[in-house]
């Protein structure tokens, strides 16, 4: 009944609109607000965006855009809420590729411990892999490994609950085939990290994670996002930023894998 409820609640409230809303809040809000924020920190308020992309003009015509941006702040004595947002856009001659959404929720209590509690709930589209809305809800535990002048290192693991909604229903494993809808249970393990190298002249960031689903051996999903920051002025980076996904269950002659390699800038208010 739970289940049937929110899925209900995210259809109708945010199946229209949502590209709509998520794209203005990322590219609106933390222009004034404005790498990855660490929740511990004692800052009340953090913001940054990050601006990537590649353009090829000439015979062959590739444009890839990426933006993200991280917001934290504390909402109560004990709790800090961060978002982190990012929108991606690919065309090659002129036909778009790619149109991905991605809305990253966490609620923190005590994020200055070493180990504490944290809420989660993610929305996201995907305009290749034909996913029409995905969310996630779900809790879990962050270990602080590491927080020390300015590096940090942290393990944390959750476990959600996922729908996938699909604009087709036939799958590169044939078992998946006719439902437009895959829900599960899953576990994620993430690790993220940055740290200040060279007399803070290098900035390393990685966010890791691995999904795999408790019901389904073969629904499971992985990504690498590793950037390195070069600071130009006290609020301003550029930045390299390379990913790598991969999706086990995805529509029929599709690619399970996913690599962006893209130069930009980050702008932060710390």
């Amino acid at each position: 009944m739970l289940n049937k409820y929110i899925s209900l609640f995210f259809k109708e409230n945010l199946h229209c609109n949502m590209k709509r809303k998520l794209l203005y809040g990322l590219l609106v809000l933390p222009f004034f607000l404005s790498a990855q924020i660490n929740e511990s920190d004692t800052l009340k308020l953090k913001a940054t965006l990050s601006l990537t992309g590649f353009y090829q003009g000439g015979n062959v015509e590739t444009l890839i855009f990426r933006a993200k941006s991280d917001f934290s702040f504390r909402t109560l004595k004990k709790w800090v809420f961060k978002t982190q947002n990012s929108y991606v856009y690919q065309e090659f001659g002129k036909e778009k590729a790619d149109e991905d959404i991605l809305s990253l929720n966490f609620l923190y209590l005590n994020p200055e411990r070493r180990i504490y509690p944290l809420v989660l709930g993610f929305v996201s589209t995907n305009f290749r892999r034909e996913i029409d809305l995905r969310y996630l809800v779900g809790a879990g535990v962050t270990f602080q490994l590491l927080h020390k002048n300015n590096n940090w290192l942290k393990m944390a693991i959750s476990s959600e609950y996922e729908q996938t909604n699909f604009n087709t229903t036939n799958f590169n494993i044939s078992e998946y085939n006719g439902a437009r809808s895959i829900d599960t249970f899953r576990a994620t393990v993430w690790v993220n990290g940055k740290y200040v190298l060279f007399k803070k002249k290098v900035i390393v960031n990685h966010e890791l994670y691995f999904q795999p689903s408790l019901e389904q051996s073969n629904n499971f999903r992985w990504q690498a996002d590793v950037s390195l920051e070069f600071p130009l002025w006290k609020f301003l980076n550029f930045k390299v930023n390379y990913i790598h996904s991969f999706e086990n269950i995805v529509i029929e002659n599709q690619q399970q894998e996913d690599n962006f390699l893209t130069f930009g800038f980050t702008v932060k208010t710390y």
